[in-house]
């Protein structure tokens, strides 16, 4: 069963999860065809943006707990492969974020726990305007403690606490305005509305985007002094970039640049 969709078009990579029967669920096979994807689009220089969507009803609605359960069977309870599931999922997040082009999470239905965590790793998010976000798991007795790295990363920490103990569904709007996501669009205009983001972003220099994404998870998580020293030092491996060069005379000269 095929479980992803890839489709290039103008710069952009378009990857759909295609397991609509399990609404598009973290399995194993889903989190290593994920990061697969992920790090060959990482080598591929044609690529400026990712739009990240989901098959069916739902965008994700996290792990597979029918999977989950079957690794009960072990003798250790499941212990050594839940933690392998975890890391790898981990490190699926980790990609996203370490990938040198924007990835952009077009987002429908509902995005529950791992799904949650999924929108709040990715670069950006535009959600239809009925579309439900939750960290659940305390409903069913398991507390999202993965999900909750990107989640309080992305938005203010009690708003992410008062989610992650109640199990309360936020909507859309209440997303946008905590900074979960980007902005909302009507279902029908979800997919032009994320596209025409993803064309902005191609139409940039390559070079300056990808200095300015692996700069800008870098420095969040230093001092305000030692985030300044090192982008300083971005910044200046920017400026003498010769296609930056021209982009900055292109402007003074009032023409458009004469970029590859």
């Amino acid at each position: 069963m095929t479980l992803l969709r890839r489709t290039d078009a103008d710069h952009i990579a378009h990857l759909t999860m295609t397991a609509p029967a399990r609404l598009n669920a973290l399995s194993d096979a889903m989190i290593a065809t994920l990061h697969a994807a992920f790090d060959t689009i990482a080598d591929d220089d044609t690529i400026r943006a990712v739009i990240l969507a989901g098959e069916g009803k739902a965008f994700c609605a996290g792990h597979d707990l029918k999977e989950m359960q079957g690794k009960r069977q072990a003798e250790d309870g499941g212990a050594a492969a839940f933690k392998d599931l975890f890391d790898r999922c981990a490190a699926l997040m980790h990609r996203i974020q370490t990938l040198p082009q924007p990835v952009i999470a077009q987002v429908h239905g509902i995005a529950t726990a791992a799904g949650c965590q999924l929108v709040a790793t990715c670069d950006m998010a535009v959600a239809a305007t009925d579309t439900k976000f939750g960290v659940n798991g305390v409903n069913i007795g398991l507390f999202c403690s993965t999900p909750m790295v990107a989640l309080t990363r992305a938005i203010p920490r009690k708003a992410a606490f008062e989610m992650l103990t109640t199990g309360r569904f936020i909507a859309a709007h209440e997303a946008q305005t905590l900074g979960l996501i980007t902005k909302t669009a009507p279902a029908d205009d979800l997919a032009a509305d994320t596209q025409a983001l993803a064309n902005t972003i191609a139409a940039k220099l390559p070079a300056a985007v990808r200095y300015g994404k692996a700069a800008f998870y870098a420095q969040a998580q230093m001092t305000t002094q030692e985030a300044y020293a090192f982008t300083g030092d971005v910044i200046v491996q920017n400026m003498l970039d010769a296609q930056t060069n021209e982009g900055i005379a292109a402007f003074l000269e009032k023409r458009p640049p004469n970029w590859p």
